[in-house]
């Protein structure tokens, strides 16, 4: 066993201006088990303890975060493509207005701020009047606005705090025409949704028990209950609403109705969209919870109300999904169909006005089609141009509703949409450092090793000369029925100004065809996810777009997962490989945190059936020794309570002690940043400026002189 002294003093000797391909030492530990007749080696399990307790995990840290430092200092161009990334970052970036009452909440960053205020107008017209800074709450800016929800009549808010990037929420409440605190808060929220009693009077939430103290990083989250907290009590006396402890691994959500009059809770187990729904009457004193839809699967989400009549999207009977309404008062009646299933894949909905606002994917693109209460076609919601639209928040009787628009060379716009007149109106486009019609964006299919017919966008400068390939940076996903659509992203456009072309492959194990496209990537399936990919990759050479050479792949979370996968798979394919934050012991994922969720995509590592798969292609157990692999620069965060860093740990120990070329094997770990989300600009800036030095570099892009 190596002392910390020694690992540090062994990264110190390694910080020379060359990288030497030599790694910190590593102590390999004896860990052996059985599994179903396996021998099962797991020699860098110490590295799964958390950094913050484990004084050893925390001098290996230590030692690779110098390794990596020292190796990117080397790299040219770094400087200049941070300088251009914090360029395209400068732009005013506005969130999805919500109205409550006469007020108007929205975020608004100006642009290069670690944290995006919320601000509130009353009047469309209104002036803007700030309500929360959450740049004044850190020095260091990585404590993040999360959630947040007025209520009914605007006068008071909830909001969540989120520090340091973990997935715990602290929620807070103020007064909205004094921006006062209104002095309370809650503690271990996770998952939750939060919803305003309909007189204010208090706020539904969901949480957890506390860990046990060193473990809120790392211990599973079970047991999730719904509470009622009344504003002026104690969290203490809040009132328990649900809570399955026969069944402690479901979650459970709770959403009042527009009217007030219910509690709709959804009840899930893991993270696939399949759900049982429970409604409390609101209007009944001592009314129990009533579970109106049994058994978790088919996906059931709230579309509305008009008293007991409810509207749901769901996928029972319709892979695409369909709106149903379904009359509480008579439980037993089957759903009837509102709006059918189409060749389209049906991604959401919601009442505005007298409409139903559908939401629909075609080919994973957006197209917003409008509905009266009878189902019948009332036209379309006008959109920009081919991308991607959210929000369409509101209820019944409002007369507006907004919503957002992106594409890869179109940063996110809000745009207000009149629901009688039918006429969308900017409410705020951005003013950027860049041309949009200077990049080419493209959408073309090519046919994965089952035949399937997969699309992958291809974006690129207008007019680049593609001839003898270039480097080219692909990225998927492929996952828990999450579709991946056009969007705009600094760090990519940042890629593409460099000279290089960024794809994007829509592969199996996402939603963008429905819940067919979703289980033909899961599970027993889950190998058609990487083929997709790495016929995306065979597809971009075949076309001459790019070669063997110069082709990079990116992935986070699941997409790290996938990156590493197909890299063990395939290592003669890529140059570079970009796993981020990802899922890379396959046989321990659901010990940690939120892993016990997803079981729903990749199976129970306790069943003999599952764990042969996922033995099969987790990427910590599958590094080919022997075999030249592409340039890897692994990251993760001290902070990941998501996906815990263990899983990069393990795996960027395992590529370093392995025979696999010559080529740097590297691990970038952030300090004071989780999973993803309430993740400071700067530190952003900072990461995929190293990220696309290093891809540069072995991909054979120069990065141009004065970028």
């Amino acid at each position: 066993m190596r002392p910390a002294a020694s690992l540090i003093a062994i990264a110190m000797t390694l910080a020379t201006p060359a990288f030497a391909q030599t790694y910190p030492a590593t102590e390999k530990g004896p860990v052996v088990e059985d599994a179903f007749g396996q021998k099962v080696v797991d020699p860098y399990r110490w590295l799964e303890n958390d950094v913050r307790t484990d004084a050893r995990v925390k001098a290996w840290v230590d030692a690779e975060v110098a390794t990596t430092n020292a190796y990117l200092e080397t790299l040219p161009g770094r400087a200049a493509i941070a300088a251009r990334l914090k360029q395209l970052w400068n732009y005013e970036r506005v969130g999805v207005p919500a109205k409550r009452g006469a007020n108007y909440f929205y975020t608004r960053n100006s642009g290069l701020q670690n944290q995006s205020p919320l601000y509130v107008r009353t009047g469309i017209g209104g002036a803007e009047r700030l309500l929360i800074d959450p740049n004044l709450w850190a020095k260091d800016g990585a404590t993040a606005l999360a959630e947040w929800v007025p209520a009914d009549d605007g006068g008071k808010l909830a909001y969540a705090v989120q520090d340091g990037g973990t997935d715990w929420r602290t929620v807070k409440f103020l007064d909205t025409a004094t921006a006062q605190p209104i002095g309370e808060e809650l503690k271990w929220v996770k998952f939750s949704a939060l919803s305003w009693a309909h007189d204010g009077s208090g706020l539904y939430y969901s949480r957890f028990d506390e860990p046990a103290s060193g473990q809120q990083f790392q211990a599973t989250n079970e047991n999730q209950k719904i509470f009622f907290h009344k504003l002026g009590t104690p969290q203490s006396a809040d009132p328990l609403i649900y809570a399955t402890p026969d069944r402690p691994k479901l979650g459970h959500g709770a959403q009042v109705t527009d009217d007030g009059k219910w509690l709709v809770i959804i009840t899930h187990e893991g993270t696939d969209p399949r759900n049982e729904v429970t409604l409390l009457d609101l209007t009944k004193p001592g009314a129990k919870p009533v579970t109106i839809i049994k058994g978790i699967e088919n996906n059931w989400s709230l579309v509305g109300n008009q008293g007991s009549k409810f509207w749901f999207v769901t996928d029972r009977d319709a892979p695409r999904q369909r709106i149903v309404m379904l009359d509480a008062a008579k439980p037993a009646v089957a759903p009837v169909t509102v709006v059918a299933e189409d060749k389209a894949t049906l991604e959401d909905a919601g009442v505005v006005g007298d409409k139903l606002v559908a939401s629909y994917l075609v080919d994973a693109k957006t197209e917003v089609r409008l509905f009266g209460f009878d189902g019948k076609p009332a036209g379309t919601v006008p959109l920009p141009g081919i991308g991607t639209a959210g929000g369409f928040g509101g209820k019944i009787g409002d007369p507006e509703t907004f919503f957002s628009f992106t594409s890869f060379n179109v940063p996110t716009a809000i745009y207000r949409f009149d629901v009688k007149t039918g006429k969308a109106t900017p409410f705020a486009t951005p003013k950027v450092a860049f041309d949009p019609a200077a990049y080419e964006v493209k959408q073309q299919f090519y046919a994965s090793k089952d035949g399937t017919r997969i699309p992958i966008f291809i974006v690129h400068k207008t007019g680049l000369d593609l001839k003898g390939g270039v480097p080219t940076v692909l990225y998927g996903y492929g996952g828990f029925n999450i579709s991946v659509t056009p969007a705009f992203s600094p760090s990519a456009l940042g890629w593409i100004d460099m000279g290089g072309v960024y794809a994007v492959a829509n592969i199996r194990g996402g939603g963008e065809y429905g819940m067919a496209w979703h289980d033909g990537g899961r599970l027993a399936r889950k190998q058609n996810v990487f083929d997709d990919f790495i016929a995306a990759g065979e597809y971009l050479i075949a076309q001459g777009i790019t070669t063997k050479g110069k082709l990079a792949i990116s992935g986070r979370s699941n997409g790290g997962l996938l990156v590493g996968a197909v890299t063990n798979q395939r290592p003669d394919l890529f140059a570079v490989a970009l796993p981020g934050v990802g899922v890379m012991d396959m046989l321990r994922f659901d010990r940690f945190t939120a892993g016990r969720y997803w079981v729903d995509d990749y199976g129970y590592p306790s069943k003999e059936a599952d764990w042969k798969v996922l033995r099969a292609y987790s990427p910590y157990h599958n590094v080919k020794s022997g075999v030249s692999y592409p340039a890897i620069m692994v990251t993760t965060a001290d902070t990941d309570d998501r996906v815990v860093p263990g899983h990069s740990f393990k795996y960027a120990a395992a590529i370093q002690a392995a025979d696999i070329g010559d080529k740097p094997h590297l691990i970038r770990i952030e300090t004071r940043a989780g999973h993803g989300s309430g993740k400071p600009t700067d530190k952003q800036i900072a990461e995929w400026a190293d990220l696309w030095a290093f891809t540069a570099k072995f991909t054979g892009l120069k990065v141009p002189e004065g970028m």
